[in-house]
């Protein structure tokens, strides 16, 4: 059953008051792993008390990796879903890591969504992992497209007949993100509305918005950025398609004030409204003339598949991380555009992750990050990524400053040793900032 949800917008730490401060908000998401189902954000449990739902956003789970979806993770997602008494869940169609055994090579992070190949192999292994999920949680899940910098050579199906097929064989919801159309549509030359006309419309459970920048000719999904016109008109085409169950504002950086976020909705509000006066039928999907000649695989007999996936992922992944030589067929320009972007957001959420790192180090965090970044891929999460850059820094002898380097390894010993000294973020950031006040 769809479940109507009305005006969203994304719920972040450093807008929450914002938020609960905003009439006409109907719901919002959180981001799933920035939340913690016995310790919810006192602001997600008064929106929840005034009746706002709630949905969890994954970005971990990498469903549409070669391995199949990791117990653990989707055991959390299931249950931050019954925390927050969410009508849904929802994750990404990408692959987040690589490696392993089905490689036979060491496993690989990249800390950011990338684009699966649009192949047979890719979509009977993305079903299988989708089946996976479905059954481990409490609600239903949807998935959403993502934006990509870099396409995949021998492609044989276009987003829509991809999104189509998954949809029709798993019974997946879509979360359609026009951004994210627009994004491909500038990076990649896809057309919007050709994507639009070749998804299951019934199967959209609801529509993310966000703002991007343009760089040297490349579309950026940042987040940060207003809501440009052609993503607008995305939207209103799709709302000429199909009632939007549910349409939500994303921004994850450079928060602006409650007015400009209130002028954004309003802006999004229209859009729709604009589509709902523009009504016509979609057309219909070559993929469903397609669909009945099509044997479906069995469940569990995709292990050859699975490995094909997992070779050609693992080749891209350390090719953006570990400098190994960009596969035959990829564009070298956007895969070098892509491995700076991965650098540069793995570079941000360590010092998010770490906060104290950028007050020890200074403006010397950023260009000392990104040069150990070149040559060590991270290999499990941002925190460990945080320790081994410390270390690796304190091994090459550096900071040269000889204070600042004693304070390094100092918080290196709190978070490495069997007793760290303080386990509360605001203790250890105030201590750091109080060494560097100390230096002047």
């Amino acid at each position: 059953m769809t479940v109507r949800l009305g005006t969203g917008i994304g719920w972040r730490p450093e807008m929450a008051g914002a938020v609960e401060g905003m009439a006409g908000i109907d719901w919002v998401e959180v981001v799933a792993e920035n939340v913690c189902p016995g310790h919810l954000p006192e602001s997600l449990l008064r929106l929840r008390e005034r009746g706002v739902t709630v949905v969890p956003h994954g970005v971990g789970l990498g469903l549409g990796g070669a391995e199949r979806p990791d117990a653990g993770r989707l055991a959390a997602l299931a249950e931050r879903a019954t925390a927050l008494g969410a009508p849904l869940v929802t994750e990404h169609i990408a692959f987040v890591r690589a490696g392993g055994p089905l490689s036979a090579s060491p496993r690989l992070e990249a800390g950011h969504l990338l684009p699966v190949p649009r192949t047979r192999d890719a979509l009977d292994v993305l079903c299988e992992n989708v089946r996976i999920a479905q059954d481990a949680l409490p609600v239903p899940l949807a998935v959403e497209n993502i934006a990509a910098l870099f396409s995949w050579p021998g492609e044989e199906m276009t987003e829509g007949q991809f999104l189509y097929e998954l949809a029709d064989r798993t019974g997946v919801r879509l979360l359609v993100d026009v951004a994210n159309l627009h994004t491909n549509h500038v990076n990649r030359g896809e057309d919007p509305a050709r994507a639009l006309a070749e998804l299951p419309l019934e199967a959209v459970a609801y529509v993310h918005v966000a703002g991007g920048v343009e760089r040297d000719g490349v579309w950026h999904d940042s987040h940060a950025h207003p809501v440009p016109r052609p993503v607008l008109d995305i939207l209103t085409d799709l709302a000429s398609r199909v009632s939007p169950p549910g349409v939500l504002l994303e921004r994850d950086e450079n928060f602006p004030e409650p007015a400009e976020l209130r002028d954004e909705l309003e802006a999004i509000q229209a859009a729709v409204a604009k589509g709902a006066a523009e009504v016509r039928a979609a057309a219909v999907p070559t993929t469903r003339a397609a669909r009945a000649a099509r044997t479906e695989p069995e469940e569990g007999c995709l292990e050859p598949a699975r490995q094909r996936l997992a070779l050609a992922q693992t080749a891209v992944l350390s090719a953006l991380v570990a400098g190994t030589p960009v596969p035959e067929g990829f564009d070298r320009g956007r895969m070098a555009v892509q491995a700076r972007a991965l650098a540069a957001k793995r570079a941000g959420v360590v010092a998010k992750v770490a906060p104290e790192l950028p007050v020890l180090l200074g403006e010397g965090y950023r260009s000392a990050f990104l040069a150990y970044a070149q040559n060590r891929p991270m290999t499990e999460g941002y925190r460990r990524d945080a320790l081994d850059f410390v270390e690796q820094l304190l091994l090459a002898g550096r900071p040269e400053d000889g204070r600042m380097r004693r304070e390094l390894r100092e918080w290196w010993l709190e978070r490495s040793g069997p007793k760290p000294r303080s386990h509360r973020p605001a203790v250890r950031l105030a201590r750091a900032t109080r060494r560097v006040l100390l230096r002047r």
